[in-house]
């Protein structure tokens, strides 16, 4: 299995050097190289480059994953009015809501900025809300997921997801949204440095998993394997498709 749109997306690429790679490798790095080719592969995507494969893949996975849940969200659960954004600031949804108002008293008393700081004003890649806020008394949406979409892993993306759904955690008043992330990272081990943790990701949905799940046990060193069997079977990394599903019946 694999997102519709993952053939869309994932493709090859020239380097500076000349050499063609995977979009989604990291190009100083073999295994990782190794790992995006043989994804292409299984997936069936030509070795060349693709006049439709975006130039930057990041921000057009970002939209496809918030077209493809506004799209299936509304056919699985037509009975909740759904609204699924693109960067949308969490402070417009009814958990968060308390926070434009300590944005405003920044605005007029700057010298609490520093204490404060103004970090809390997140902006998720996707934002899924549900109109009819649970929460009594607050006509804002309540925010039911925020998705993180990260085309490839690196140490400083880690720990922004990280930094980003803790403020989310610390912040929230009433119950916590899904929050998840989606990502075409071809190493396992870079995956579970999202997926490894204390609970500030529920869960890593990769966009082509079979496609990967294959490469890792076909030329995946025993490390890659160790990585990937360990985050499948404690359900920490999933398929792409089981989000829309997973939202819908939560």
């Amino acid at each position: 299995m694999s997102a519709i749109f993952a053939t869309q997306l994932l493709g090859w690429k020239i380097t500076d050097s000349g050499a063609l790679v995977a979009n989604s490798a990291d190009t100083s790095s073999t295994p990782s190289k190794q790992l995006a080719a043989a994804i292409l592969e299984d997936l069936g995507i030509p070795r060349e480059v693709l006049a439709t494969t975006p130039a930057g893949p990041g921000p057009a996975l970002e939209l496809a994953v918030r077209n493809d849940l506004a799209g299936n969200l509304i056919q699985l659960d037509s009975q909740r009015k759904w609204q699924v954004d693109h960067k949308q600031v969490v402070s417009a949804f009814g958990q968060y809501a308390h926070l434009a108002k300590l944005s405003t008293l920044l605005r007029k008393y700057p010298e609490l900025r520093t204490e404060l700081g103004r970090d809390y004003l997140i902006k998720p890649d996707v934002t899924v809300g549900v109109e009819d806020s649970p929460l009594q008394g607050n006509a804002q949406p309540f925010l039911h997921a925020a998705v993180s979409c990260k085309w490839t892993i690196r140490s400083d993306r880690v720990q922004n997801i990280r930094h980003e759904f803790l403020q989310m955690i610390r912040h929230r008043r009433g119950r916590l949204p899904h929050l998840v992330a989606v990502t075409a990272e071809p190493m396992p081990s870079r995956i579970a440095a999202i997926a490894r943790g204390t609970g500030e990701v529920d869960a890593v949905y990769h966009v082509a998993f079979d496609s990967l799940s294959k490469a890792v046990y076909g030329v995946g060193s025993s490390q890659q394997k160790d990585d990937w069997q360990e985050c499948v079977e404690q359900g920490r990394v999933l398929p792409y498709e089981r989000l829309a599903n997973t939202l819908a019946g939560w």
